[in-house]
Protein backbone atom coordinates (compact mmCIF):
# COMPACT_ATOMS: atom_id res chain seq x y z
CA UNK A 1 0.00 0.00 0.00
CA UNK A 2 1.28 3.33 -1.11
CA UNK A 3 1.83 6.23 1.47
CA UNK A 4 3.08 9.74 1.09
CA UNK A 5 5.47 10.99 3.78
CA UNK A 6 6.95 13.98 4.92
CA UNK A 7 10.73 14.29 6.16
CA UNK A 8 11.79 17.08 8.28
CA UNK A 9 15.58 18.93 7.92
CA UNK A 10 18.32 16.84 7.93
CA UNK A 11 21.41 19.03 8.22
CA UNK A 12 23.85 16.73 6.77
CA UNK A 13 23.11 13.65 9.18
CA UNK A 14 22.71 10.72 6.44
CA UNK A 15 22.95 8.01 9.37
CA UNK A 16 19.87 9.63 10.65
CA UNK A 17 18.18 8.99 7.53
CA UNK A 18 18.96 5.40 7.28
CA UNK A 19 17.56 5.20 10.52
CA UNK A 20 14.06 6.78 9.76
CA UNK A 21 13.90 4.74 6.59
CA UNK A 22 14.18 1.73 8.24
CA UNK A 23 11.78 2.44 11.02
CA UNK A 24 9.55 3.82 8.71
CA UNK A 25 9.85 0.50 6.29
CA UNK A 26 10.02 3.36 3.15
CA UNK A 27 9.00 0.83 0.42
CA UNK A 28 9.65 2.32 -3.50
CA UNK A 29 5.99 2.75 -3.70
CA UNK A 30 5.85 5.46 -1.05
CA UNK A 31 6.02 8.67 -2.06
CA UNK A 32 8.39 11.24 -0.37
CA UNK A 33 8.28 14.82 -0.07
CA UNK A 34 11.63 15.87 1.70
CA UNK A 35 11.05 20.06 3.43
CA UNK A 36 14.80 21.02 2.87
CA UNK A 37 17.58 21.86 4.52
CA UNK A 38 19.96 18.88 3.66
CA UNK A 39 23.03 19.63 3.86
CA UNK A 40 24.90 21.75 6.70
CA UNK A 41 25.58 20.77 9.96
CA UNK A 42 26.81 17.10 10.75
CA UNK A 43 29.46 15.81 8.27
CA UNK A 44 27.79 13.80 5.58
CA UNK A 45 26.24 16.38 3.41
CA UNK A 46 27.45 15.30 -0.05
CA UNK A 47 26.60 12.22 0.40
CA UNK A 48 23.05 12.81 1.28
CA UNK A 49 22.48 14.56 -1.76
CA UNK A 50 24.05 12.06 -3.64
CA UNK A 51 21.92 9.49 -2.15
CA UNK A 52 19.11 11.80 -2.98
CA UNK A 53 20.15 11.59 -6.30
CA UNK A 54 19.77 8.44 -7.11
CA UNK A 55 17.08 7.65 -5.03
CA UNK A 56 14.86 9.61 -6.70
CA UNK A 57 15.83 7.41 -9.91
CA UNK A 58 13.49 4.64 -9.00
CA UNK A 59 11.32 6.51 -6.44
CA UNK A 60 8.44 9.38 -6.93
CA UNK A 61 10.35 12.47 -4.71
CA UNK A 62 9.70 16.12 -4.22
CA UNK A 63 12.34 18.02 -3.19
CA UNK A 64 11.57 21.35 -1.61
CA UNK A 65 14.41 23.99 -1.37
CA UNK A 66 15.89 25.34 2.50
CA UNK A 67 17.93 28.62 3.28
CA UNK A 68 21.06 26.00 3.51
CA UNK A 69 20.78 24.43 0.54
CA UNK A 70 19.93 27.70 -1.24
CA UNK A 71 23.50 28.78 0.44
CA UNK A 72 25.00 25.65 -0.74
CA UNK A 73 23.66 26.23 -4.35
CA UNK A 74 25.46 29.69 -4.59
CA UNK A 75 28.79 28.09 -3.28
CA UNK A 76 28.68 25.49 -6.06
CA UNK A 77 27.51 27.74 -8.87
CA UNK A 78 29.80 30.90 -7.55
CA UNK A 79 31.87 29.50 -5.08
CA UNK A 80 30.24 32.16 -2.65
CA UNK A 81 31.04 31.22 0.87
CA UNK A 82 29.73 34.00 3.42
CA UNK A 83 30.45 33.95 6.88
CA UNK A 84 27.26 33.57 8.06
CA UNK A 85 26.81 30.46 6.14
CA UNK A 86 30.39 28.98 7.69
CA UNK A 87 29.35 30.10 11.30
CA UNK A 88 25.85 27.69 10.38
CA UNK A 89 27.37 24.50 9.20
CA UNK A 90 28.97 25.57 5.69
CA UNK A 91 32.25 24.59 6.93
CA UNK A 92 31.34 20.94 7.32
CA UNK A 93 29.23 20.61 3.69
CA UNK A 94 32.62 21.76 2.08
CA UNK A 95 35.00 19.76 3.66
CA UNK A 96 32.25 16.38 2.74
CA UNK A 97 32.58 17.89 -1.15
CA UNK A 98 36.50 17.83 -1.04
CA UNK A 99 37.17 14.87 -2.72
CA UNK A 100 34.56 15.19 -5.40
CA UNK A 101 35.51 15.74 -8.82
CA UNK A 102 34.46 18.39 -10.87
CA UNK A 103 31.78 16.43 -12.83
CA UNK A 104 30.16 15.52 -9.16
CA UNK A 105 29.77 18.83 -8.22
CA UNK A 106 27.94 20.16 -11.28
CA UNK A 107 25.63 16.92 -10.94
CA UNK A 108 25.02 18.35 -6.94
CA UNK A 109 24.15 22.03 -8.28
CA UNK A 110 21.69 20.92 -11.16
CA UNK A 111 19.68 18.57 -7.86
CA UNK A 112 19.83 21.89 -5.64
CA UNK A 113 18.74 23.78 -9.36
CA UNK A 114 15.70 21.64 -10.03
CA UNK A 115 14.38 21.75 -6.42
CA UNK A 116 11.08 23.10 -6.01
CA UNK A 117 10.12 26.46 -3.30
CA UNK A 118 7.05 24.86 -2.60
CA UNK A 119 4.66 22.23 -3.66
CA UNK A 120 0.82 21.70 -3.41
CA UNK A 121 -0.94 18.59 -3.62
CA UNK A 122 -4.42 17.06 -5.05
CA UNK A 123 -5.47 17.46 -1.49
CA UNK A 124 -4.76 21.55 -1.22
CA UNK A 125 -1.70 20.69 1.00
CA UNK A 126 1.31 23.08 0.56
CA UNK A 127 4.56 21.85 1.51
CA UNK A 128 7.21 24.74 1.92
CA UNK A 129 10.44 25.10 3.67
CA UNK A 130 9.61 27.77 6.13
CA UNK A 131 6.80 29.88 4.72
CA UNK A 132 5.36 32.92 3.00
CA UNK A 133 3.92 36.68 3.92
CA UNK A 134 1.58 37.29 1.65
CA UNK A 135 -2.05 36.65 1.89
CA UNK A 136 -2.78 35.30 -1.57
CA UNK A 137 -0.30 32.66 -1.16
CA UNK A 138 3.35 31.50 -2.04
CA UNK A 139 2.26 31.81 -4.98
CA UNK A 140 1.80 35.92 -4.80
CA UNK A 141 4.91 35.79 -2.32
CA UNK A 142 6.78 39.42 -3.40
CA UNK A 143 10.18 38.26 -1.52
CA UNK A 144 11.13 34.63 -2.30
CA UNK A 145 12.83 34.34 0.43
CA UNK A 146 10.20 34.13 1.96
CA UNK A 147 9.97 30.27 1.20
CA UNK A 148 13.31 29.80 2.56
CA UNK A 149 13.22 31.96 5.51
CA UNK A 150 9.93 33.03 7.04
CA UNK A 151 8.88 32.22 10.27
CA UNK A 152 5.78 34.43 10.62
CA UNK A 153 3.81 31.45 9.51
CA UNK A 154 4.66 29.86 12.17
CA UNK A 155 4.90 31.83 15.17
CA UNK A 156 0.92 33.32 13.57
CA UNK A 157 -0.10 29.63 14.43
CA UNK A 158 1.93 29.18 17.54
CA UNK A 159 0.47 32.46 18.87
CA UNK A 160 -3.00 31.60 17.93
CA UNK A 161 -6.01 31.15 20.68
CA UNK A 162 -6.92 27.18 20.40
CA UNK A 163 -10.42 28.43 20.71
CA UNK A 164 -10.44 30.41 16.80
CA UNK A 165 -12.38 28.49 14.68
CA UNK A 166 -11.80 28.57 11.01
CA UNK A 167 -15.09 31.10 10.12
CA UNK A 168 -13.95 33.87 12.44
CA UNK A 169 -13.01 36.53 10.49
CA UNK A 170 -10.14 36.83 13.41
CA UNK A 171 -8.88 33.66 11.61
CA UNK A 172 -5.35 34.34 10.09
CA UNK A 173 -6.01 34.30 6.03
CA UNK A 174 -3.07 32.65 5.03
CA UNK A 175 -3.87 29.72 6.73
CA UNK A 176 -7.17 29.24 5.14
CA UNK A 177 -5.41 29.15 2.07
CA UNK A 178 -4.71 25.17 2.93
CA UNK A 179 -6.10 22.57 3.99
CA UNK A 180 -2.99 21.83 5.70
CA UNK A 181 0.58 22.95 5.50
CA UNK A 182 4.01 21.41 6.09
CA UNK A 183 6.84 23.28 7.27
CA UNK A 184 10.55 22.74 8.18
CA UNK A 185 13.43 25.30 9.14
CA UNK A 186 11.90 25.93 12.68
CA UNK A 187 12.85 23.38 15.53
CA UNK A 188 9.71 22.26 17.66
CA UNK A 189 12.69 22.22 20.58
CA UNK A 190 12.76 25.87 20.46
CA UNK A 191 8.93 24.89 22.19
CA UNK A 192 10.52 22.33 24.48
CA UNK A 193 9.31 19.77 22.14
CA UNK A 194 11.42 16.63 20.49
CA UNK A 195 8.46 15.54 18.13
CA UNK A 196 6.13 16.73 14.82
CA UNK A 197 3.74 19.38 16.07
CA UNK A 198 0.67 20.97 15.05
CA UNK A 199 -0.70 24.14 15.47
CA UNK A 200 -3.75 25.38 13.53
CA UNK A 201 -3.56 24.07 10.48
CA UNK A 202 0.43 23.71 10.42
CA UNK A 203 2.60 20.41 10.66
CA UNK A 204 6.65 21.43 11.90
CA UNK A 205 8.48 18.59 10.74
CA UNK A 206 11.73 19.95 11.83
CA UNK A 207 12.44 18.00 15.21
CA UNK A 208 15.72 19.92 15.85
CA UNK A 209 18.35 17.25 13.84
CA UNK A 210 20.74 20.18 13.45
CA UNK A 211 20.92 19.98 17.00
CA UNK A 212 20.24 17.92 19.81
CA UNK A 213 17.19 16.32 18.12
CA UNK A 214 16.10 14.15 16.01
CA UNK A 215 15.30 13.08 12.16
CA UNK A 216 11.27 12.33 11.86
CA UNK A 217 9.12 11.41 8.80
CA UNK A 218 5.15 11.28 9.02
CA UNK A 219 3.18 9.97 6.65
CA UNK A 220 0.82 12.72 6.35
CA UNK A 221 -2.81 10.58 5.93
CA UNK A 222 -1.84 8.85 9.29
CA UNK A 223 0.12 11.55 11.34
CA UNK A 224 2.06 8.50 12.58
CA UNK A 225 5.78 9.37 12.09
CA UNK A 226 8.93 7.92 12.93
CA UNK A 227 12.20 9.23 14.17
CA UNK A 228 16.02 8.77 14.27
CA UNK A 229 18.05 8.40 17.71
CA UNK A 230 19.09 11.98 18.97
CA UNK A 231 21.86 13.34 16.04
CA UNK A 232 24.44 13.61 18.66
CA UNK A 233 24.33 10.01 19.26
CA UNK A 234 24.85 9.30 15.77
CA UNK A 235 27.75 11.55 15.16
CA UNK A 236 29.58 11.24 18.87
CA UNK A 237 32.94 12.83 17.95
CA UNK A 238 30.95 15.83 16.21
CA UNK A 239 29.02 19.04 17.39
CA UNK A 240 26.63 19.65 14.33
CA UNK A 241 25.30 23.22 14.03
CA UNK A 242 26.48 25.85 15.76
CA UNK A 243 23.42 27.39 16.41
Amino acid sequence: MSRTLVIGDIHGGFRALQQIFERAEVTPNDTLIFLGDYVDGWSESSRIIQFLIELSQNQECIFIKGNHDAWCEDWLAFGNAPEVWLFNGGKSTIQSYKDYSPKDLENHLEFFQMMKNYYVDDQNRLFIHAGYSSMHGPEKEVYSSNYHWDRTLWETAVAMDKNLKRNSELYPKRLLLYKEIFIGHTPTLYLGIKTPVNKANIWNIDTGAAFTGALSIMDIETKEFWQSDPLPLLYPHEKGRNR
